[in-house]
């Protein structure tokens, strides 16, 4: 699952008496300094938004039947308190598989760092092109999990549903265009944890969209909850199921729009986190 399920008709900030303001309607650059650029263009976003319900309920579908390992815990035994996702001052992994960070601590902060640095690699533009998508999914699935997920997410991940992001059937943006899919972790939060099993929750901001001159799908941001359900599996935690939703949002504020090109230098220059504790 990926940040390709960021794309909402409310512009992602959901409540309602939102102002909008409507781009400029000439030829040039869609960002153009506006104060908080419009979210409609000519793709239509509802389109964008059927698609990734079913990019949702495929995966959700590939998922059932694989959460039958015991998930028992404190509950809400574990409720965070203010310095919850501080540093802590263990030594973060060393380890990575497929790029992605691993060999966590078998213990409840493991779990919490594995699964937000988990939300991380979901949530890339890696996720958009098939050979890094299986390779993904196979280092932070269970094995029967990924085997589950693998074709589902093929079907997902379709050539229709690229397009609809301004992406061709590889997954690659047009020239000259940068296409952005990040998440930001706020925090997390581990709402069941035992020996064997963890369920964590990992707030975020996400980034989705293109950036370039001819962008008509400027990049947006939007508030969601990732859920993993972890299991300990061959010596690291491995995720069996997982699940969205929207928020907790904050009131947005009133910043301006940066233009394309300050956009793509910035996703160019500022390299995502490997998140840590």
């Amino acid at each position: 699952m990926s940040l390709g399920d960021e794309h909402e008709a409310s512009g992602g900030y959901g409540g309602t008496g939102q102002t909008r303001t409507r781009l400029p309607e000439s030829g040039g650059d869609v960002y153009g300094g506006a104060r908080r650029p419009g979210r409609s263009s000519s793709r239509s976003l509802i389109t964008v938004v059927g698609v990734v319900v079913l990019l949702i309920a495929a995966i959700a579908f590939a998922n059932r039947g694989d959460d039958d390992s015991p998930s028992s815990g404190a509950g809400g035994a574990n409720k965070p308190e203010t310095s919850t996702t501080a540093a802590s001052g263990t030594k973060p992994v060393q380890s990575k598989a497929a790029g992605i960070p691993a060999g966590f601590a078998h213990d409840q902060q493991g779990a919490q760092s594995a699964a937000t640095n988990y939300a991380v690699a979901l949530g890339s533009t890696g996720m958009f092109t098939k050979d890094s998508r299986h390779r993904i999914v196979d280092s932070l699935y269970t094995t029967a999990a990924a085997a589950k997920l693998q074709t589902a997410m093929d079907g997902a991940y379709s050539t229709d549903f690229l397009s609809k992001l301004g992406l061709d059937a590889n997954g690659n943006p047009p020239q000259g265009s940068t296409f952005v899919s990040r998440v930001i972790p706020v925090g997390s939060t581990a709402q069941q944890y035992s020996d064997s099993t963890a369920k964590v929750a990992v707030w975020y901001m996400g980034l989705i969209g293109m950036s370039g001159a001819n962008s008509t799908d400027p990049v947006t941001s939007t508030w969601k909850t990732w859920t993993f359900d972890l299991q300990w599996s061959a010596g690291d935690w491995k995720i069996v199921t997982d699940s969205q939703k929207d928020g907790p949002a904050p009131v947005p504020s009133d910043d301006q729009a940066a233009s394309s090109d300050e956009i793509s230098k910035a996703i160019q220059e500022y390299g995502g986190f490997t998140y840590a504790r």
